[in-house]
């Protein structure tokens, strides 16, 4: 133990994309004045989280993944004084800082600096070698510090499991239909992708009173969460599903359409469902290989929209309260998404399971490994 890093946790720890993570004890670094330390009580597996694993982005290594969570705070700076020791929060793994151009033109969710942590340690492991938060929260562990502007507190009625889907998929979802893109009331809807992400576009929709809701996926076993989650119709992801989806919209195509999935080609498609003037939303990352190709006439012809969508275009310190709202009163309902539980131990097969699709939302319950 050293001043600097006093807090020996156990955490998962990725040395090498592509490889397994080892479970070993790390040391956090010491609370600042602004900081909190949070135990991590539930922590969701996350598309992300895979992308980073498997190297399609960036992350230093070694690093600890897991931004999705609901924690208890369990340490408090001096200069903290709205926080309090047993007070649960949902960490920000995008912090606005509050003064950059894109904060201060009401964009605080493409802050420049917002990501910054990602790249700095925050920990060490046995052998003294720098850990990096993956997505700056670093959750697949036990506990985890971060600055109080990167927490939100949870209401005494909010369930932690649910709050821990706030973290991340839900939010980014819901946010993609009610900021991103607006839809309106009775509108048509495409989803293409239907992770835990995707599902949450189709929470989203229900809950601006969208008409026609179309879900897209090539998994035949996602036709039944879909409809849970707000789905009127569900549409195999084969060749014929684009004149499908134009046989549904009066030959049309739909008024809004989300990608969920990230790739060029899912990205062609729901181009090709939306309607002549209609939007199109790409909410999935896909990799930097991946490129997409429109001609000059069809942007001009078909006057669609097409945009990208960053964390649901929301300001989580803000915007939370409302989805806190969303799920006491029973609007949004989000226990459906979780398919599973594990601990650290597991996240490796969690993540094989998510890229598999047999998993929607594994959440894992960091103090629950042996030591």
């Amino acid at each position: 133990m050293t001043a600097e890093y006093p807090h020996a946790v156990r955490a998962a720890v990725l040395r090498e994309a592509g490889r397994p993570m080892s479970v070993e004890t790390v040391r956090l670094r010491a609370v600042g004045p602004a900081d909190v330390r949070v135990r991590i009580d539930r922590a969701g597996v996350c598309h992300s989280d895979l992308s980073l694993a498997r190297g399609v982005l960036a992350q230093r290594m070694p690093a600890v993944l897991g931004h999705e969570a609901c924690g208890t705070v369990v340490e408090c700076g001096p200069e903290v004084a709205d926080l309090a020791v047993g007070q649960r929060v949902v960490p920000l793994w995008i912090t606005p800082c509050g003064e950059c151009f894109f904060c201060a033109s009401g964009e605080p969710h493409l802050c420049a600096e917002g990501s910054a942590r990602s790249v700095e340690p925050y920990a060490l492991t046995g052998a003294g070698e720098p850990v990096y938060p993956g997505l700056t929260v670093g959750a697949f562990a036990e506990q985890t510090v971060l600055p109080r502007a990167a927490v939100v507190a949870v209401p005494d009625d909010i369930d932690s499991a649910d709050a821990a889907l706030l973290g991340c998929a839900v939010t980014t979802g819901v946010g993609a239909v009610v900021r991103t893109a607006g839809v309106t009331k009775a509108s048509s809807v495409l989803v293409i992708g239907l992770g835990g992400v995707g599902l949450s576009v189709l929470r989203g929709a229900r809950l601006v009173g969208a008409g026609r809701v179309i879900a897209v996926d090539r998994n035949p076993d996602r036709a039944e969460p879909a409809t849970v989650a707000g789905a009127t119709d569900f549409v195999f992801a084969d060749d014929r599903a684009k004149k499908t989806v134009r046989a549904l919209t009066e030959g049309r195509g739909v008024d809004f359409a989300f990608d969920c999935v990230g790739s060029a080609g899912t990205i062609r498609d729901m181009w090709s469902m939306t309607r002549r003037g209609g939007s199109c939303t790409v909410v999935g990352i896909g990799g930097k290989d991946e490129t997409v190709s429109f001609s000059a006439l069809e942007l001009f012809h078909f006057a669609r929209t097409l945009r990208g969508c960053v964390a649901g275009s929301l300001d989580a310190r803000s915007d939370l309260p409302r989805f806190f709202d969303w799920v006491r009163s029973g609007e949004l309902e989000l226990r459906s998404l979780v398919t599973g539980y594990t601990t650290l131990a597991g996240v490796d097969r969690a993540l094989d399971e998510l890229a598999g699709a047999r998993a929607i939302r594994t959440l894992v319950r960091p103090g629950e490994d042996a030591a």
